[in-house]
């Protein structure tokens, strides 16, 4: 996995720190193909990136899910190693899918080492606004895991909480709509005429149980929707030119 020249270069210290596991971890992945090598710099230091970040970021989601190890293997093998961090945050919303909603408590001192950085009471406020964290004590904190990584990486662009607030009004409202629209149309077209023809509780359960596996199902055709039709609006307004890279 090559890095770009503007992408941050991490030590493995660093970026165990940032991922929130240990240096013994990274390199068992390692030896485990879950993560690709780094690229060697001076005197044969390893130096990794966004990408090797966004990787085991995905390998905590699968974890969280379940999967074994092996389980995971055979996922991550799946997947080209030159993939980018933007590509691999597609895979992460799509897991996440299928992750029950939780939430971890954490200190500012272990935020602050995931980050790479100290954060300021701005940065907080805005972690609380995307609904990231919020605050329990003064230096404890409820967070939610799953985005955490990506708060964190939404920090460090030239976004105002004004500008956030904004974007997540405007996500919220449009998810919510769609939610609602796709249960209505499973309840008129698909719920109601099944429980018509089969009135037994065991079907009426099996239908049910049908409706939380199409779950992920639905998630991974509205990110790909909703990528596709991000791409599309950049070019429209920038041009294939000007269209900004690795957006979400």
């Amino acid at each position: 996995m090559a890095l770009d020249t503007d992408e941050p270069r991490l030590t493995i210290d660093e970026l165990a720190a940032r991922a929130g596991v240990t240096v013994r971890t990274i390199r068992f992945y390692g030896t485990r193909g879950l993560l690709p090598p780094p690229e060697l710099g001076p005197r044969r230091v390893g130096h990794y990136g966004p990408g090797h970040l966004s990787r085991l970021a995905l390998i905590e989601d699968l974890q969280h899910q379940g999967l074994t190890l092996a389980a995971i293997e055979r996922y991550v093998r799946r997947l080209p190693d030159d993939l980018s961090a933007h590509d691999l945050a597609i895979h992460r919303a799509v897991v996440a899918s299928w992750v029950p909603d939780r939430a971890e408590q954490a200190t500012l001192a272990q935020l602050e080492r995931r980050a790479g950085r100290p954060l300021t009471e701005d940065d907080l406020d805005r972690l609380a606004a995307m609904d990231i964290l919020e605050h329990e004590g003064e230096q404890t904190f409820r967070v939610d895991p799953g985005l955490l990584g990506v708060g964190l990486q939404l920090l460090n662009l030239p976004m105002g909480l004004d500008t956030i607030l904004s974007a997540r009004a405007v996500l919220l409202d449009h998810a919510r709509a769609t939610a609602r629209e796709l249960t209505r149309l499973f309840h008129s077209e698909v719920w109601g005429p099944y429980r018509e023809r089969e009135p037994d509780p065991e079907q009426v359960e099996t239908m049910r149980t049908l409706s939380a596996h199409m779950q992920p199902l639905v998630v991974q055709a509205l990110v790909t929707a909703f990528q596709r039709s991000l791409n599309e609006e950049l070019r429209a307004t920038y041009g294939p030119e000007d269209q900004p890279h690795h957006t979400p």
